[in-house]
């Protein structure tokens, strides 16, 4: 009798861990259609499947919808060489399919583009069926992910219509993964990563295949993500050694039949640490023959090879003002060994003199602009979303349309530095969705942000889109599910920049968790007010870069002050300003650093008012009076307070929100947020505690009871550190 109730209690738990939710399958779970319905009506649709051609993308697709159809509708449907009967699904190519190049869709390819795709219901030989066409192979790819996303999200298959394609050219996650070393074991740690180790573990390449990187590959390709940088923009020259390429070409052998093509950061002194030289000169005949000849050598091994991103003359990185020379002479170096092969260089805008300047912000446009127009064709000026560097909130980069000339590719960060790291639930879509649908007036109303990128202003070919990977080898890929969202939404918007963040985490709750509308739109709700609330209870009104010292996880509006002999730029007190008059940078013309002057009109008149400056970037442009009269007739004082509590109310209502959906999401998942949700409130008011008393030290003024007074004294809050609290946590 004990046996039997020892093994009955063992299959339990050996089913129990068959279904947990660990994450692994991310958005792409296809878990059964619950709307029995639906479920019905699918299975008695979809009844023939015509699906020729073998190249490793079309198996690719055939397999993935293979896969989607057994696990959402468990049909098992063998392919057949002509349609038979109505229902059935026809996909291809015009040149891998008969049936696709006799249809009249020549039309309509031609406007989708290489990688676009199209879906529609149609007659053939008198049977109503649905068409997934494509003029590629990888095009037919993105269009049965995209079938599959129609079942998985529970939307009507009757009639279709659709016509997609990439707004993006290059559409890049940039892995900040190192190399490793013999402290950081066979896999190498991750600059900004919040999810383990890095995804490649290099010591076991080439002979050893993990399989995370077929399935890195299909989720990017879900999204249409075309392109991975698989190292730290603070580039290890290692990475161009023979057997280091060669590792890397086993990496891009698993991701080509997905579309994704591998890139590598470059080191500007390579010729000098690697090769032997005495100079890095861009200009020296020596130099330029090695980079040819290096470059060369990665294409022999990697033939779709999609180039450089290079980080030069920025945070002690080498680069061409090292020998005297400019951006220019550097990145047409790599331009021209590229060319020949179709590879392009992104060349990084994130630099800052080595000498402090009155406005960091300013640093980027000073040196890039007067060189519009000077680039070779294949090179891509990579720029942060903002001025400084990937804050909760900052207004868009005036490189942004001020190199007209030259293709601008944008830089965002997918991995949360400064924005609680992979724990707190901040959706990122609506941040990156304020700068896309900024406009800059660069050439006049209606010039936004994302049709600057999109290459609308100059006719360039060359466009591109960059995020910040937040990937690692944790078993749910992010740290934490919510975090996945910001893969998927960068994705989703590398594609297509008009896309709303509502549609956006729409899709991505319907396939990550389930199509329950009473499940949705609480949780939408709270993702799309999420990263509001991270502004308000880290940096409101326009304060920035207040983060703790190294690791930003946390606040540390001090940093730099009683004399430090740190830089002064990459402290907080640079940028806060401070005093017993008021808060914030001043960055106007007749009495700050003029920054201003970098943005076209009427931007720049809006900025440069205390009036008319948008409140959200009050304190990003002008050094406020405490008393100063809010457009809520409150003080700056009494406004700031009041944000942090908002910010904190915020996160107590994404607790009370997720804590009443314990019915309706798996319990691996529910437990993991209840935690997460914990952490973040106890972050947030931190955050409150520690800023308002600092800033108090200056403005001499109450925090009035009603509004909540931190639960501790300043010396408590500056001695502790977040970042360090969470690891003790963790390891309890």
């Amino acid at each position: 009798m004990k046996k039997i109730i020892f093994y009955l209690v063992l299959l339990v738990c050996c089913v129990r861990h068959a279904v947990a939710e660990d994450g692994y399958r991310l958005w792409m779970r296809y878990d059964k259609v619950s709307n029995k319905a639906l479920y019905n009506q699918y299975r008695s649709s979809i009844k023939q499947l015509v699906f020729p051609g073998t190249s490793a993308t079309l198996t690719a697709a055939q397999d993935e919808l293979g896969m989607g159809l057994k696990g959402l509708l468990d049909l098992d449907i063998t392919k057949s060489d002509a349609v038979t009967s109505n229902g059935a699904l026809v996909i291809g190519t015009p040149p891998s399919s008969k049936l696709i190049a006799g249809l009249p869709l020549k039309a309509a390819l031609k406007q989708i583009g290489n990688e676009g795709y199209i879906i529609r219901t149609v007659m053939i030989n008198g049977k109503s069926v649905w068409v997934i066409a494509a003029n590629t192979d990888i095009g037919v790819l993105y269009g049965v992910y995209n079938f599959l996303k129609l079942l998985q999200t529970e939307k009507s298959i009757q009639t279709l219509a659709i016509a997609d394609y990439p707004h993006i050219q290059y559409r890049l996650l940039d892995h900040w993964d190192n190399l490793p070393n013999g402290r950081d074991g066979l896999t190498g740690t991750i600059e900004r990563g919040y999810a383990g180790h890095s995804l490649w573990d290099w010591a076991k390449l080439p002979g050893t295949i993990s399989p995370r990187y077929k399935d890195y590959a299909r989720a990017d390709a879900s999204i249409g993500i075309n392109g991975a940088v698989l190292t730290n923009v603070n580039a290890n020259v290692q990475v161009l050694t023979k057997d280091y390429i060669i590792k890397a070409a086993a990496i891009a052998d698993v991701f080509r039949p997905y579309g994704v093509k591998v890139f590598l950061s470059a080191k500007f002194s390579a010729p000098v640490e690697l090769g032997g030289l005495k100079t890095a000169d861009p200009l020296d005949p020596t130099v330029i023959k090695w980079w040819k000849d290096k470059i060369d050598e990665i294409y022999a091994a990697i033939p779709d090879f999609g180039g450089f991103v290079v980080k030069a003359n920025s945070e002690g990185q080498p680069g061409p003002q090292t020998y005297g020379r400019g951006h220019v002479e550097g990145a047409n170096l790599f331009a021209n060994a590229l060319a020949p092969h179709g590879g392009i260089v992104m060349w990084r805008a994130f630099v800052y003199d080595n000498k402090v300047s009155e406005d960091r912000t300013m640093q980027a446009y000073k040196e890039f602009h007067p060189l519009d127009g000077q680039f070779k064709p294949n090179v891509v000026i990579q720029i942060k979303n903002g001025p400084l560097d990937f804050q909760p909130r900052e207004p868009f980069s005036p490189l942004f349309g001020g190199m007209p000339k030259t293709p601008e590719m944008m830089e965002f960060q997918v991995t949360k530095e400064y924005l609680g790291d992979a724990g707190n639930l901040v959706y990122l879509a609506p941040m990156w969705k304020e700068c896309l649908d900024s406009d800059t007036y660069a050439h006049g109303k209606g010039t936004t942000v994302a049709n600057i990128i999109e290459g609308k202003y100059g006719n360039h070919r060359l466009t591109g889109i960059a995020g910040v990977a937040n990937v690692g080898d944790d078993v749910n890929w992010c740290g934490n599910t919510f975090a996945q969202a910001n893969w998927y939404a960068y994705g989703r918007l590398a594609w297509k920049p008009e896309l709303s963040s509502a549609a956006i985490a729409d899709e991505w709750i319907r396939m990550t968790f389930n199509n329950d509308k009473s499940f949705i739109e609480p949780i939408k709700q709270i993702m799309l007010t999420s990263r509001e609330a991270a502004v308000n209870y880290m940096t409101p009104l326009g304060l920035h870069h207040q983060m703790s010292l190294g690791v930003h996880y946390g606040p540390g509006p001090w940093v730099g002050g009683g004399g430090s002999k740190m830089r002064a730029d990459q402290t907080s007190v640079y940028f806060n300003r401070a005093d017993s008059i008021g808060l914030g940078f001043d960055r106007t013309s007749k009495t700050g650093s003029n920054s201003v002057s970098q943005y076209s009109e009427p931007v720049r008149s809006t900025f440069d008012n205390i009036k008319t400056t948008p409140e959200q970037y009050l304190l990003w442009f002008h050094h406020v009076p405490w008393n100063y009269k809010m457009k809520s007739g409150k003080t700056l004082w009494i406004e700031l307070i009041e944000h942090y509590n908002m910010g904190i109310a915020s996160v107590k209502n994404m607790q009370k929100v997720w804590a009443s959906m314990e019915s309706k999401v798996d319990a691996e998942r529910f437990k993991e947020e209840t935690h997460a949700l914990a952490v973040q409130l106890d972050d947030a008011e931190t955050w409150k505690g520690a800023c308002l008393l600092y800033y108090q030290t200056f403005s001499k003024l109450p925090i009035p009871d009603a509004l909540g007074k931190p639960a501790h004294d300043l010396d408590y809050y500056e001695k502790l550190r977040l970042v360090d609290k969470r690891k003790l946590e963790s390891e309890k």
